[in-house]
């Protein structure tokens, strides 16, 4: 090994940190941890690549896009509720997106795997991968919370049914 090696190398992973490389929640980060193989069989396979690989689902393919009634919305990973049916609004976008999260219940980082910059949100129970959050929300808190359907069940105020998404 030479110099010049050692500072390629400390560069390289300097850049794949700043870009979001390999920025998957590692276990043992949150109080519910799983091996993948405990999540791939919990978890539908698309349920599995959203929440445990950071992928996003198709526009317009979620059923809880027009869910309208007074309820939780809870990840899929973990039941933990993440989001209340009354910060919900139609964003147009092809995703359920809310105004505001439950809080604590949510957390963020910085996500660089689009070249810009955007705030992530995952489950701070689980690590479960929910989508991204961004300034251009209706008021009063100026926020979208785009959230991938896939990554929530929706639970009803009145005891229905749960709704995955």
């Amino acid at each position: 090994m030479n110099r010049r090696f050692l500072l390629a190398g400390g560069t390289a992973l300097v850049a794949g940190a700043a870009f979001g490389l390999g920025a998957r929640a590692e276990e043992g980060q949150f109080p519910v941890t799983k091996t993948e193989e405990e999540w791939r069989a919990q978890l539908t396979d698309m349920q599995f690549a959203v929440l445990r690989e950071e992928n996003t689902e198709r526009a317009f393919t979620s059923p809880l896009l027009k869910i309208k009634e007074k309820g939780t919305y809870h990840c899929a990973g973990c039941d933990q509720p993440v989001f209340e049916s009354e910060t919900k609004f139609d964003s147009g976008t092809g995703w359920p997106s809310f105004t505001s999260e439950i809080k604590g219940n949510v957390g963020f980082k910085s996500d660089w795997s689009m070249i810009f910059p955007r705030t992530e949100e995952h489950c701070s129970r689980c690590g479960g991968h929910l989508g991204h959050v961004f300034d251009d929300g209706p008021q009063p808190t100026g926020k979208r919370h785009c959230i991938n359907g896939v990554a929530m069940i929706f639970r009803p105020a009145d005891g229905g049914a749960p709704v995955t998404g």
